[in-house]
């Protein structure tokens, strides 16, 4: 045989192969979409073990031709038949396998909806929680695909959420949210009236009958304009029982009619709807065993053309091509054996190399994280002690020496903050916050707190806000905080007799979304262009003279580089030796909503302090010292104890206005006493007070049950301002 024609048979048989593969994959796709569509009918008609079968189906489907979309919505479709059954385990267990599927393909609207079943039935556990987290997954696919109306519908889940953890305060704004959304639809009507429903129950709870009646008033003329006939039925029995309450009979018997006939009407519905079904399950039964059928039909049609067309092909150019085939893979054998081989003692090198470095940066990360962590500590006592020693009159010869003592444990206090907030970002232990916030408020508020650094080193500090910058955005104001006051502590401690400027402009603006340039620029001592790139690296500050000269932990820019990177853009710098520096950068933000926002810098009404009874749990000897030397200063009482067990018992027993507590406690922890403490105490303000660690923030914390965090060693000032708002809020 010529080898023209063996390479002609050879084309000739990988293109019969390939079309009957193709042709099979298609099949197989078809078929999957098929029973998982079969599987959500039979789930909306309540026909629950033909539901279960059929996903199953598909799910075989999908494996047995290897198709990752379809097995993720056959997952998908199997979980949310058994949320309906209320299997909230199995449920859990299908929607984790569908999402690390999804996980890996384009964002989807299924996705979204895995992570919100995800969170329904950790709700139903009573792991809320868990619930929140995948709620807000849900959300950030929403948002990545601009599908409002499914993050509305997760956001009204997370108000009944927090409704079921007590949390009324926050429900209500997130109602509240709901409510004033442009309504878009029916979706959008059925989740007004839900949202209306639910505050006019919180307010009936709270006795405020007037607001009450406004709100399922209004959510019951939703659901008649949106034809929502079960919505009707919830709502005017509601506010028949609220008429009723407050001794309005006339209207309460209204509702009741109303609410009877609805149910009358749904149940003629449900009896139609019944009888309608058993004919429709014929209809599919006859359906799937006629598709079976033909499936099975054209399976064998196939299977036996193939055989046909092939048979003859093979039996030519079978011999000869095995012949051919078998010198070639004989050679190739041995070739690919010794190439496996050398991959794999390069891969195995390259997987210890990943393992030593991976296990070197978890050290050094823990190693930091811990070091940071204790030293706060005795910092603690060293500020606190300082601070108490300067307030109780100190002789003239002592006061500078307190007043070094002071400043030395403060700056060792910044470079443990800064080496902790490195070790934070690096581990991606940290989360960008979106908070509606006053920017022309924050650079204010920052150019107050620094004037008098300012004013040492003779520096005008001057503050330049375009009028086109919107008032109020949405970011988070903790790391904005931070980046700009080192980058404007930067530029005062390298300019004498010189200004410093801060200017934020306006880039680009829509309706939602606007752009903003920064910049902070100064006259001071500029750096050199050779160092403008390493100046970003941890401890890097140019050279060991200047160093020397101005201090500093060079982590400042360090931190800045990092958090601007976390926000999706990054930092330049432009400078000459002698003249000068001037740092900038751009960020996006979405445009918020104006508020009315408190001043941090109102005076402490001591009044509120007087004789308030305050739990410390705390079990080193010389912060209990400190602690309760700085409360008595307050005229308040305090009580200690050192063990979260003696702190639930002492809460039992005994009322307090406020408690202080440890998160790192002998025994039991603080934030597991705390939690043992709210099944039955759910009112009394509790604080942590804590050295943050890597693996803490301050979320984590309040998930606990705490209204708020003291971070230790603490500022004094600060201590009152937190403990005064808590009990002003609580009284």
């Amino acid at each position: 045989m010529s080898k023209k024609a063996l390479l002609f048979f050879m084309n000739l048989f990988c293109l019969l192969g390939f079309a009957a593969n193709k042709f099979e994959d298609d099949f197989a796709i078809d078929s999957s979409y098929y029973y998982s569509e079969t599987a959500v009918y039979y789930k909306n008609n309540k026909i629950f073990d033909k539901a279960l079968e059929n996903a199953n189906k598909a799910i075989v489907y999908s494996k047995k031709h290897t198709n990752e979309l379809s097995l993720a919505n056959s997952y998908y479709t199997l979980g949310i038949v058994y949320v309906e059954l209320k299997k909230y385990e199995e449920a859990i267990e299908k929607l984790i396998r569908a999402v690390s599927i999804y996980n890996t393909l384009e964002p989807s609207a299924k996705q979204a909806l895995s992570y919100y079943n995800l969170g329904v039935c950790y709700m139903h556990k009573s792991n809320f929680s868990k619930a929140e987290s995948y709620f807000n997954k849900a959300n950030m696919v929403y948002e990545t695909m601009n599908l409002t109306n499914g993050k509305n519908m997760v956001d009204l889940q997370k108000a009944l959420l927090y409704l079921e953890k007590n949390e009324v305060k926050i429900a209500e704004s997130a109602l509240n949210n709901l409510v004033r959304m442009p309504s878009k639809g029916k979706d959008t009507f059925n989740l007004q009236s839900e949202a209306f429903y639910q505050l006019g129950v919180i307010k009936d709870a709270k006795n405020d009958n007037e607001e009450a009646l406004q709100y399922l008033i209004k959510a019951f003329d939703i659901s008649v304009a949106s034809k929502n006939i079960q919505q009707q039925l919830k709502v005017a029995k509601k506010l028949s029982e609220l008429y009723e309450k407050i001794g309005i009979m006339n209207k309460s018997l209204d509702y009741l009619k109303i609410h009877t006939k609805l149910k009358d009407s749904l149940d003629v519905i449900a009896l139609n709807q019944k009888k309608t079904l058993i004919s429709e399950q014929v209809k599919v039964g006859d359906i799937m065993r006629d598709m079976e059928k033909l499936d099975k039909e054209r399976r064998e049609q196939e299977k036996a053309g193939k055989f046909s067309r092939l048979i003859n092909i093979l039996s030519i150019a079978l011999i000869t091509i095995l012949s051919l085939l078998s010198l070639s893979l004989y050679k190739n054998n041995i070739i690919r054996n010794k190439s496996n081989e050398l991959l794999r003692e390069k891969n195995l090198e390259l997987e210890e190399a990943k393992e030593r470095i991976e296990k070197a940066s978890q050290a050094r990360a823990e190693f930091l994280s811990t070091v940071s962590h204790e030293l706060r500590t005795p910092l603690n006592a060293i500020n606190g002690i300082t601070h108490i020693l300067l307030e109780d009159r100190p002789k003239a010869s002592q006061i500078e020496y307190l007043k070094s003592l002071k400043f030395s444990g403060n700056y060792l206090l910044t470079y443990i903050n800064d080496i902790l907030e490195i070790n934070r970002i690096e581990s991606n232990n940290i989360e960008i916050e979106k908070i509606n916030f006053n920017v022309r408020e924050l650079l204010q508020n920052i150019q107050n707190s620094l004037k008098e650094q300012a004013s040492q080193n003779n520096n005008d500090f001057v503050l330049r806000i375009d009028d086109a910058v919107p008032d109020f955005l949405v970011g988070d104001t903790t790391k904005l905080s931070q980046i700009f006051i080192n980058l404007i502590n930067n530029a005062l401690k390298f300019t004498k007799n010189g200004s410093i400027i801060v200017a934020a402009k306006l880039v680009s603006k829509d309706e939602e979304n606007c752009k903003l340039s920064f910049e902070v620029q100064d006259t001071g001592i500029g750096i050199p262009r050779e160092k403008q790139e390493s100046i970003f690296d941890s401890f890097s500050q140019g050279s060991v003279e200047i160093n020397r000269k101005y201090g500093g932990t060079g982590l400042g820019l360090t931190i800045v580089k990092r958090l601007i990177a976390l926000m999706g853009s990054q930092i330049s710098v432009k400078s000459e030796v002698g003249v000068g520096s001037t740092f900038y950068f751009d960020l996006e933000f979405k445009i918020g909503e104006e508020v009315v926002t408190k001043n941090a810098d109102e005076i402490i009404d001591e009044k509120v302090f007087i004789n308030k009874r305050i739990l410390l749990v705390e079990d080193n000897k010389i912060n209990q010292m400190i602690t309760k030397k700085i409360l008595e200063k307050k005229r308040m009482i305090a009580e200690i104890c050192e063990t979260g067990e003696d702190a639930i018992e002492m809460m039992r027993k005994n009322k307090y206005d406020l408690v202080l507590m440890d998160v790192h406690l002998p025994g039991i922890n603080g934030t597991i006493a705390t939690e043992q403490i709210r099944t039955f105490d759910a009112v009394t303000p509790i604080i942590a007070l804590t050295a943050i660690s890597l693996n803490e923030n301050r979320e984590m914390l309040l998930s606990y049950g705490m209204t708020d965090v003291i971070t230790k060693p603490f500022n004094p000032d600060n201590f009152y301002k937190i403990i005064e708002t808590n009990l002003v809020f609580e009284y």
